[in-house]
């Protein structure tokens, strides 16, 4: 049976909220996930929002595929991954999805050298706004194995933003 696992660009919130990550003014990937070396996952949802209290030019929002390429990000750890299906939240085999800081992680500090990409989703998304894209049932795209899933952005002025990547593995 399938497993939904959803992953944000941030640690797991214990007795904070949910931390907002700055988007800078380069493009960023503020997401990146990287299914294990036998795992290919179906991307279901992804989503983000953003702090801004005035209207500006609106950024660039990309939901892609890099191959074999991976930035460096904070590593997620296994709690960060929630196996939605489970109501006591267990994490995710650790073979579903590798953590380090060149896989599964958010806050990238080098986006590496990409080559070729899949782009799942882009859009133009205005500072003070929210937006979020569930594929329709049997059309989600598939994530191949030991490739990376990214939310990426570029703004004009940095803001903080929330994303995040639901995922049927």
């Amino acid at each position: 049976m399938a497993e939904l696992y959803q992953v944000f660009n941030g640690p797991m919130p214990t007795t904070a909220a949910q931390a907002p990550v700055t988007t800078g003014t380069a493009i960023k990937t503020l997401l990146q996930v990287k299914l294990g070396t036998q795992t290919r996952g179906r991307l279901v949802e992804w989503g983000i929002s953003f702090d801004g209290s005035a209207a500006a030019t609106p950024g660039k929002c990309e939901c892609l595929e890099t191959g074999t390429v991976f930035g460096t990000v904070t590593a997620s750890v296994a709690n960060d991954i929630v196996k939605l299906g489970d109501p006591n939240g267990v994490a995710p085999d650790t073979s579903a999805f590798i953590v380090s800081t060149t896989a599964t992680g958010y806050t990238c500090t080098s986006e590496g050298t990409i080559t070729a990409t899949r782009m799942f989703d882009a859009q133009l998304i205005a500072p003070t706004n929210q937006y979020s894209k569930m594929w329709p049932l049997g059309r989600e795209p598939m994530i191949n194995v030991s490739t990376a899933a990214r939310v990426r952005v570029t703004f004009a002025a940095a803001i903080n933003a929330i994303c995040y990547m639901t995922i049927e593995l």
